[in-house]
């Protein structure tokens, strides 16, 4: 299908200007385009090869004066043909791609290079560090850009080690930065999968109530551990997530989910990367902690939000370390810092609470969202990998904050929003720096009877409280009845003035 340019924001020709220009700067004539979000970003187009990401097995191979996507045509739609011809791509059978590559190389300019081509760690090294160079002599163009990264080996092998560019390609970036029609349909995609999230809250609160004589949601007393009315039905984690999807298939421009819903209860939340399967997942319990990391695809962006409740009494334990995480989500959100910092350096925001303590997590803090695309997206994360030096966080980025804590065997906490990274107004600007900030875009409550107060600041606490009245405002028109009514009793102010 074609992304239609009221939800890209800039068209593929616009894409293709600007690509040129990274081609002359770094004396290229010509990018095998291998990653799939960064074919389906560059052309305006998406489809559905992939499980939750809406791209398609295809390259693309962009010259200086043309430009190629190879594909299997069958999957190729009348509309997609004449919108490829009308931006001048030229349509090409995904099995060809090595013979094109093959023309390419014949039809290129010899040019010195440092690749060894001949040595395949240094390929190896390059895709760790992403610091590989390769250096053109002389005024001309002739050099073919690969991403080694992305790039499979066929095609590796089949370039000259004098005419590659072995480095990731300018169109990483280029898609991580997000354009202004991109950042709305984010902030609306949010509003719309807050909404969803919400409903889906308020319908498992009261059915862990009546299946499971929960507390529920908001009490904070023991649970009767006796099923109530409903004494024949069972709800497990795959069931409750399929009634999320149909929450979220509610909403304008649903697509489909990002990625397979974590639908996590007890011990299985503490599986940082847990799947739930319908023969063997557990039942819900409203006794343990439920984790639920999910999100959608939306023509108008790609959602990922993770919450963590109780529907029965937590134990003091529990509440510190969902306290703990919260501080540390809080920490990274309210964040400012100067421009060119990595990643790497603000990992440590999420984790000092949690570190006060002697706990930690062991993933990564945050990663790039992309605009209907894929969940993760590069180059840039917030992480104590390695990798996260390797990008400077930049104004319009997308990237994910989620902190978490899991104690195996038990039970496993993880909040998680999506932020824009934005321009700051700051007093000062020392040397001219700049500064940076987060405006986040994800709306649904955080649970209060997970929260240890006495643990908090008066900063904390006012930015619980004015989370919850945003989550209340961004909301509320969406929501009516019984789930109007739960978000409202939700984003009540915490704390007293």
């Amino acid at each position: 299908m074609v992304q239609k340019i009221e939800f890209a924001g800039k068209s593929s020709e616009e894409k293709l200007t600007e690509l040129r220009t990274k081609l002359r700067e770094a004396n290229a004539s010509a990018v095998i385009v291998t990653a799939l979000d960064e074919v389906a970003w560059l052309y305006n187009i998406r489809g559905r090869d992939v499980p939750y990401n809406p791209v398609v097995h295809a390259y693309a191979v962009v010259t200086l004066q043309e430009a190629f996507i190879y594909v299997d045509s069958r999957k190729i739609t009348s509309e997609v043909k004449e919108y490829l011809d009308s931006i001048n791509v030229q349509l090409r059978d995904y099995s060809d791609v090595l013979a094109g590559v093959h023309t390419l190389v014949k039809e290129g300019t010899h040019l010195s290079s440092i690749k060894d081509v001949d040595c395949r760690d240094e390929v190896d090294a390059t895709v760790t560090n992403g610091d590989a160079e390769t250096k053109a002599t002389g005024d001309k163009t002739g050099l073919i850009w690969v991403n080694p990264g992305s790039c499979c080996y066929a095609i590796y092998k089949a370039l000259p080690g004098d005419q590659v560019l072995l480095q990731p390609t300018p169109l990483a970036l280029a898609k991580a930065l997000k354009n202004p029609t991109e950042l709305n349909g984010f902030r609306r995609s949010h509003i719309r999968d807050g909404a969803a999230v919400v409903a889906y809250l308020a319908w498992l609160d009261e059915k862990m109530q009546e299946v499971y004589g929960a507390a529920g949601y908001f009490s904070d007393s023991k649970c009767t551990n006796k099923r109530k009315r409903l004494e024949n039905e069972k709800l497990t984690e795959v069931s409750v997530a399929e009634k999320l999807e149909q929450f979220r298939a509610r909403q304008e421009y649903f697509m489909g989910p990002s990625f397979e819903t974590i639908s996590s209860v007890g011990a299985n939340a503490a599986i940082i990367h847990y799947a739930p399967e319908a023969e063997t997942c557990a039942e819900m319990n409203p006794d343990c902690i439920y984790l639920c990391d999910s999100g959608g695809q939306y023509l108008d962006g790609t959602t990922d939000i993770t919450r963590t409740v109780h529907f029965g009494k937590p134990s003091a334990h529990e509440k510190a370390c969902y306290t703990k995480v919260l501080q540390g989500h809080i920490a990274l959100d309210s964040a400012i810092f100067p421009k060119g910092t990595n990643g790497h350096a603000l990992d440590i925001l999420a984790r000092v609470p949690l570190w006060r303590c002697g706990l930690d997590y062991r993933h990564g803090t945050g990663h790039g969202v992309g605009a209907y695309l894929n969940v993760h997206e590069g180059p840039h994360l917030i992480s104590f990998r390695p990798q996260a030096r390797n990008v400077a966080l930049q104004s319009s980025m997308t990237v994910t904050n989620e902190p978490g804590y899991y104690e195996d065997g038990q039970f496993g906490i993880r909040l998680e929003n999506v932020m824009i990274i934005k321009e700051a107004s700051t007093e000062f600007n020392f040397a001219d720096k700049g500064y940076l900030a987060f405006e986040n875009i994800t709306w649904v409550p955080l649970q209060k009877k997970l929260i240890d107060e006495s643990l908090l600041s008066t900063t904390e606490k006012v930015w619980i409280d004015s989370y919850h009245q945003n989550c209340r405002t961004q909301l509320s028109p969406l929501l009516s009845g019984s789930e109007l009514e739960w978000l409202t009793k939700a984003t009540e102010p915490l704390f007293a003035n």
